[in-house]
């Protein structure tokens, strides 16, 4: 059941709660489907939003085993500024894709799955601020650029924003170092290859 603490230490940006790796955990303990535990791993480690994922469940074969490649019509997004997308998933992300793709339960609508969240978050003892379809996503790349700043370029891309909307949401966040220790859990792998360039000049 949650208790609120003395101090403060939710993450909120423009009405959207940022988790914390113990705070996602605390999620994901409340939440006790398994099904529902798949999607929101799948939606975690994607980075994807809730669109996205729903279409994907509808196009399986999207998923290339590494990646999940996301075409124009992916989403609603009217000033999409890339034509397609490739989604980069680390090692747990993709076994986590692969569970997710047997599902058979669909994607709950928006406001079902906010109030999973909610319920999820109380559930496993935390604030109920802030939760809803966006959390994952914008959780996940926070972590990315805290974890890994020098790949911005590549987590936006990734991800589909722009630097400039990267930068606006997700840099400066108050984690500590116990978050950072904590996040290797969740982001080790995702880091593109730094000699991918070198090998392809040296073909």
């Amino acid at each position: 059941m949650f208790k609120p603490n003395e101090y403060k230490t939710e993450i909120v940006r423009n009405g959207v709660r940022i988790l914390r790796p113990d705070e996602y955990e605390a999620v994901l303990k409340g939440c006790t489907k398994s099904h529902h535990r798949t999607m929101l791993k799948a939606l975690l480690y994607s980075g994807m939003r809730y669109i996205e994922m729903q279409r994907f469940q509808e196009h399986p074969s999207w998923f290339t085993g590494d990646f999940i490649h996301l075409p124009r019509f992916a989403d609603r997004k009217v000033k999409r500024k890339q034509h397609e997308r490739w989604v980069r998933l680390n090692p747990t992300g993709k076994m986590i894709i692969e569970y997710f793709l047997q599902v058979k339960e669909p994607l709950p609508a928006y406001q079902n799955w906010r109030d999973n969240m909610r319920r999820w978050a109380k559930r496993g003892g935390i604030s109920p601020e802030g939760m809803g379809v966006k959390t994952t996503r914008k959780t996940y790349e926070s972590w990315l650029m805290f974890y890994y700043p020098g790949f911005m370029a590549d987590i936006t891309l990734s991800q589909g924003h722009d630097t400039v909307t990267s930068i606006q949401h997700y840099l400066n966040m108050p984690f500590t170092e116990v978050d950072h220790l904590k996040m290797k859990n969740y982001v080790d792998g995702w880091r593109p290859d730094p000699h991918r360039f070198e090998t392809y000049n040296n073909r």
